[in-house]
């Protein structure tokens, strides 16, 4: 996959714990994950627990693929993962990375390749016309008189949250035989 420069990145890693290493692998994870909060670019670190076969995931979200690449090369990353040798390794085969709008059409619990970006771009569309136009017509009359720039921040801060919450998630669920059809 093509990553753009500059274009915030989520990357999943998968870890396989011994086990009996569970309680060890957990308290790692608190330390690591401190550890890269404090790492220029990070925005942020999930843990899903296990699911059979002693498996974890962690997905890690940076600002760009520069400042993720930093963590994953720097040397108090390598320490940590020093820290674990014996209770878990990654399964780097299982590691994946996505940018942009395909964040919002991840299908959870599945390794599905994203759809096509055409297929993104519309989907979006359909999601943000119809606020678009809502927006324009209860939000844009009543800061008419507003500064420009203030007038700007109001329709991407009703905007965004709301697709990436609520209209996107529920979009690509009932369009997901569309945008995930065999290629």
């Amino acid at each position: 996959m093509r990553i753009q420069r500059g274009e915030p990145v989520t990357t999943v890693f998968t870890w396989q714990v011994r086990p009996g290493k569970e309680d060890v692998f957990e308290e790692w994870t608190l330390g690591v994950t401190r550890s890269a909060s404090r790492f220029a670019g990070n925005e942020g670190v999930s843990w899903l627990r296990p699911e059979e076969g002693h498996r974890y995931h962690a997905v890690l979200r940076f600002s760009d693929p520069e400042r993720l690449g930093a963590w994953l090369t720097s040397e108090e990353r390598a320490r940590w993962h020093e820290r674990i040798d014996g209770v878990a390794t990654e399964v780097s085969s299982e590691r994946q990375s996505t940018t942009g709008m395909e964040t919002w059409f991840d299908l959870p619990g599945t390794t599905v390749q994203a759809p096509p970006r055409w297929k993104m771009a519309l989907t979006t569309f359909l999601g943000a016309y119809p606020f678009t136009l809502l927006i324009q017509w209860l939000v844009t009359p009543r800061t008419g008189t507003w500064p420009l720039p203030l007038r700007a921040a109001v329709f991407p801060l009703i905007l965004l949250p709301t697709l990436t919450f609520v209209v996107m998630p529920q979009l690509s669920r009932l369009l997901r035989r569309w945008l995930y059809a065999k290629r």
